[in-house]
């Protein structure tokens, strides 16, 4: 075993289709940056997961993602479940060619292919934190690992209507913006029990925050004060508002200022628990995962990623 290897783990399917179209352009970029690699293609849901544990049990250590926000996020599930190498020890490098492309924004990572394989190149990582939440699907209990946002209520509709168009081939950032609207026609919001820290409170959610990063739903900034590396989740609350009221405030989504809106409350906190709304839906870094209730521990430092130049 070559240990300056790198797997590639590539999700034909992402983009609607479009990593499978430029697969062969990234591979000779790749080649011709003087990236020695191994590829891995997934064939279905979680086998990228599958492909980033064997692997780093084997003791490979670096790792390309080449996909989406989705796809890293099934590679991030199997380098927690396997024990041989500690996280951090693993270092992951992407190549943006999903629909939203989010957790690469926080990064800087360019979107461009040439640009992607050149920041790959220069290793300069970043050690951010993780998330763990434990979630309710088909009457069991489930858990999953995430590292940028996970989005509950309106939000979670918002991707699940999504994912339903990814999976017909439809992609573009154009399909968040899209089903906003969609959205809006028939959904209720959900009264529950959030406890954050051991500070408990009741509140009828319109859309919830959790996150580590900044970005979302391709582009908007719902939790505008993260930081991947404090240890803490920032958390949007959008309480109960009228359907003209959000239409009134979609561009707030975009720029960060709907934390300013009088029904929207900000908190930061290590645990976040959430139970008292069996319908509250939840994703996270853009999968459709199931529905409370919900329990959250954040993982510091944890995870450590390429990234383009951050600013200061």
């Amino acid at each position: 075993m070559d240990k300056t290897t790198w797997i590639t783990v590539v999700n034909k399917t992402a983009g609607g289709g479009k990593t499978e179209k430029d697969w062969p352009q990234i591979e000779q970029l790749l080649i011709r940056h003087g990236i020695n690699f191994t590829p891995f293609f997934t064939t279905k849901r979680l086998h990228a997961s599958i492909i980033a544990r064997t692997k780093i049990t084997e003791g490979y250590t670096k790792i390309i993602v080449v996909g989406g926000d989705g796809t890293m996020n099934e590679v991030i599930n199997g380098l927690f479940s396997q024990g041989v190498i500690k996280t951090t020890e693993v270092m992951l490098g992407m190549i943006s060619v999903g629909t939203g492309n989010d957790w690469a924004r926080m990064f800087n990572i360019p979107a461009g292919y040439e640009e992607a394989v050149q920041t790959i190149k220069k290793q300069k990582t970043f050690i951010q934190d993780a998330g763990l939440v434990q979630y309710t699907r088909n009457g069991k209990m489930w858990k999953r690992y995430f590292i940028n946002i996970a989005g509950m209520g309106f939000d979670a509709r918002v991707v699940e209507r999504s994912n339903r168009m990814k999976d017909r081939g439809k992609s573009g950032a154009f399909l968040y913006f899209y089903n906003i609207f969609a959205s809006l026609l028939r959904y209720k919001v959900q009264k529950a029990t959030i406890e954050i820290d051991g500070k408990s409170f009741d509140r009828k959610i319109f859309s919830l925050n959790v996150g580590i990063c900044k970005y979302s739903g391709g582009g908007m900034i719902q939790v505008p004060h993260a930081v991947a590396d404090d240890g803490l989740y920032s958390i949007t609350l959008i309480k109960k508002m009228g359907k003209l009221n959000v239409l009134a405030n979609v561009k707030r989504l975009y720029n960060g200022s709907i934390v300013e809106h009088s029904r929207v409350e900000t908190y930061m906190g290590q645990s976040v628990q959430i139970a008292g709304s069996p319908k509250l839906q939840i994703e996270t870094d853009g999968e459709t995962l199931g529905n409370g209730p919900l329990d959250f521990q954040i993982i510091p430092r944890s995870v450590q990623v390429i990234s383009g130049e951050l600013s200061a």
